[in-house]
């Protein structure tokens, strides 16, 4: 089992930054990769960020040369670097990630909420 704990979360203003963290624990070994989706309301969950055991990292259109996925293996920690935040970046952000090479992201943090003012 795997067990997510996200921090970082809260209040922004247009054009700040923010930097979500997340922790793994448990059978960290099994993680193949881990990431960060966000769910806005009336929108579907879209994946932003993920990296890899190999550290290989994969970003949303949208979040490329804003965010920024960085893990820390020591701690077994992964942080997602947000910049230049938009209102429409508003949403519930979850820590995910997948035992499985290849697939579906099999655990999820419980969501930690970023809201973006204009």
């Amino acid at each position: 089992q795997v067990q997510l704990v996200e921090s970082g979360g809260g209040l922004a203003q247009a054009g700040g930054s923010m930097r979500l963290s997340c922790a793994a624990s448990g059978r960290t070994r099994s993680s193949y990769a881990m990431g960060w989706f966000r769910q806005a309301p009336g929108k579907q969950r879209e994946l932003v960020a993920a990296i890899t055991s190999g550290c290989r990292t994969n970003y949303a259109d949208s979040v490329k040369g804003g965010f920024t996925l960085r893990r820390d293996n020591a701690k077994n920690t992964v942080y997602l670097q947000m910049n230049s935040l938009k209102p429409e970046e508003t949403a519930v952000y979850y820590c995910v990630a997948r035992t499985m090479p290849s697939g579906s992201y099999n655990y999820w943090g419980q969501g930690t909420q970023v809201t973006v003012s204009s």
